[in-house]
């Protein structure tokens, strides 16, 4: 009896087996059916960064700007150097004034490389930089007494062109584009236009402050001068009046000058009396004149006084001398 469970038990764990392995290759078999195959297409992503014209106005400013910018800061620098050198204080704000009044423009932009990559548009223009004529004056003074080249031969060397006081680089390079959607200009390289006009500025800037400190020197040495020749006199003035010492001045009393006499007035003139006529000898006695006292009058002629009482009597007589 025993054997013949043991041999049902038997059937019964092998049937399983086979009903499990059968059904395994039918879900196999079912999972094959199922699985579909699944093609990924390239997924084309459009480029909507706006492509910035090398002339766009908005460009030619910040262009203006970036070179201003770069120009104060290499100025800065060469000053710096410039005044250790000379061991002297040289001002920022002078240089950044100087930079301030320079004349920047912009002609004739071109595209020289397509966007690339990274957004960026390579383009080149010809650029002009205005300078003050003494400040290209002072530069070539100081470059000609430090024997430096000069100001037209190092423009020559870099085919930088100078009309007058205007420097141009046809030749200029930048780039422009957009980052985060903000328009952005760089300047290309180091340009030589750049370096050369920072030059000129730090130049003027120090050959300016030598002369002032050169001034100034001059005018204190011509006061020391004077002060020294001022105590000099002064301690002459004192030796002299040590060895000889001053005497008092006598000053004589002048006499006062006596008032003007008043004039005398000539005396008067008496009238004469008038002469005795004696008729009976024909004669004529003339009485003495009462005036024989009187001093002889001066030699000056006096007038006459006028005596309608006087009268004068003629009288003939043939045997009278006169």
């Amino acid at each position: 009896m025993s054997v013949a469970n043991n041999k049902w038990m038997k059937w019964q764990h092998v049937a399983g087996i086979s009903l499990i392995c059968g059904l395994a290759v039918a879900g196999c078999s079912r999972s094959d059916e199922d699985t579909v195959e699944v093609v990924e297409e390239p997924v084309v992503v459009e480029d909507t960064t706006p492509v910035i014209n090398c002339d766009n106005p908005m460009v030619q400013d910040r262009l203006k700007s970036a070179l201003k910018t770069t120009l104060n800061q290499q100025a800065q620098s060469l000053a710096a150097n410039y005044a250790n050198e000379a061991q002297i204080s040289l001002s920022n704000a002078t240089i950044t004034n100087k930079v301030s009044g320079i004349l920047i423009d912009v002609q004739n932009m071109a595209v020289i490389q397509e966007i690339n990559d990274s957004g960026m548009t390579t383009c080149q223009a010809s650029v002009s930089m205005t300078l003050p004529s003494e400040d290209l004056y002072l530069a070539s003074q100081l470059q000609a007494a430090n024997n430096q080249p000069s100001l037209q031969t190092r423009l020559a060397q870099d085919n930088i062109r100078i009309n007058n006081n205007m420097l141009v680089d046809d030749a200029f390079t930048y780039v422009v584009g957009t980052q985060g959607g903000q328009v952005q200009t760089r300047i290309a390289g180091q340009p030589a236009m750049v370096g050369i006009v920072a030059d000129v500025i730090a130049s003027a800037t120090l050959s300016t402050a030598i002369g002032e400190r050169q001034a100034q020197r001059a005018a204190e040495e011509a006061t020391r001068q004077r002060r020294a020749q001022a105590r000099a006199a002064g301690e002459e003035r004192a030796r002299q009046a040590t060895r000889q010492p001053s005497q008092p001045r006598v000053v004589t009393p002048v006499a006062p000058k006596p008032p003007a006499a008043p004039s005398t007035p000539a005396p008067a003139v008496r009238p004469a009396t008038p002469p005795t006529i004696n008729t009976d000898n024909n004669q004529v006695a003339v009485s003495p004149s009462t005036n024989a006292s009187v001093p002889a009058a001066s030699s000056t002629p006096k007038a006459v006084p006028k005596d309608e009482t006087i009268d004068m009597i003629i009288v003939e007589d043939e045997s009278a001398t006169y």
